[in-house]
């Protein structure tokens, strides 16, 4: 599993494809098939033709193992580019990443380990020789060879290719980030049917959003006057203070109680002791908040345990209702001696919380 396999089309039956293996002797398993799903759309295949696959698992059957291939799967696309580029084979070029729609387009991130190496260049390879190799392989899929980067901004900006990012915007909580294209940009910054920015999206594991530069900039600026009310209400400052931390980039109470003081320190127009004050008021907010949190978690909430089942609990690591969500009934009855239909109650009220995040 997760080789290239080659072979030559024996039958096509009902759309799937078998392949002859050419290993005839004794023993040996000679044949292949290809489910339709499994192969590109609007591929035509006849039998005697030479094909390749990717060998996704081997299924156990009365006749023996039979081996199913894929030609959609993004792995299929890497193994074919380290059969084309021996740079990859050798470790000189690593392929981190693939995402395809398959017979149509593809992204693939490489990085060179050697730094007088062009991964890029090697992929492409003479006048596009080897990146057309697999391309014809892949029915002209249209592959792009995307540079990967360490800072998840800058990777999803050249997963965007050929469109030209002008601003991004990260919210990491969410893994989320908001990309900005000049108005005439955006039809090809999402491409045909959203096909760009979601191969962008698979290739680099962040949801993607893509709009222009004048809806990014309402976004923000509507973002900044709601976070700009919320330390209004929660550090109780003028507008003028509220909208300076919005526009610095802070977004919750939580980054100003937690940041290096010297970070707000250096904002213009705040002198120390500004600082200090808000500091101070932050960091009251935020201790005020982990109180309540902490008491919302407490063992204590759960009507049906007893100071000595909370005790009991503790011993054995079990500190909040989150811990107590995580077990099993089996698991509690291991550690409290009460009645099965007990135990199955008390966790159903420590996973009360998890029912209303979902909602």
């Amino acid at each position: 599993v997760g080789q290239l396999i080659f072979g030559i089309v024996k039958r096509v039956e009902k759309g799937n494809v078998f392949i002859d293996l050419g290993m005839p002797d004794k023993g040996t398993i000679d044949e292949a098939v290809i489910l339709k799903d499994n192969l590109i759309p609007k591929e035509v295949i006849r039998s005697g033709d030479r094909l390749r696959g990717y060998l996704s698992h081997v299924q156990s059957e009365t006749r023996g193992p039979q081996l199913y291939i894929t030609r959609k799967a993004p792995e299929f696309l890497v193994e074919l580019f380290k059969l084309e580029v021996p740079e990859v084979g050798q470790g000189l070029i690593e392929i981190l990443g693939a995402a395809r729609d398959p017979g149509l387009r593809a992204k693939i991130s490489v990085k060179s380990n050697d730094p007088k190496l062009d991964a890029i260049g090697a992929c492409v390879g003479m006048r596009g020789s080897r990146v057309q190799s697999v391309s014809n392989e892949l029915a002209g899929e249209r592959i792009d060879i995307i540079p990967w980067d360490e800072d998840p901004a800058k990777f999803v900006i050249n997963a965007m290719s050929p469109a030209e990012v002008i601003s991004i915007v990260v919210d990491e909580t969410s893994k989320t980030m908001d990309i900005a294209v000049a108005e005439e940009q955006l039809s090809q910054a999402i491409g045909r049917g959203g096909q760009n920015v979601r191969l962008a999206s698979e290739l680099t594991g962040w949801n993607l959003n893509v709009m222009s530069k004048e809806e990014a900039d309402e976004k923000n600026s509507q973002e900044e006057e709601e976070t700009a009310k919320k330390f209004q209400n929660e550090l109780n400052v003028d507008n003028d203070v509220a909208k300076i931390l919005a526009e610095e980039g802070f977004s919750t109470i939580d980054e100003i109680a937690l940041c290096d003081i010297g970070e707000l320190r250096e904002i213009n127009g705040f002198d120390n002791e500004l600082v200090d004050e808000l500091r101070k008021r932050a960091v009251d907010e935020y201790e005020r908040k982990q109180e309540e949190i902490d008491s919302k978690n407490s063992l204590s909430n759960i009507s049906e345990l007893t100071d000595v089942h909370i005790t009991m609990l503790k011993n054995n690591d079990i500190l909040t209702i989150d811990d107590l969500a995580d077990l099993s009934i089996d698991e509690l009855l291991d550690i409290i001696d009460i009645p099965s239909k007990k135990a199955g109650d008390m966790i159903m009220q420590a996973r009360e919380s998890w029912f209303e995040d979902e909602k």
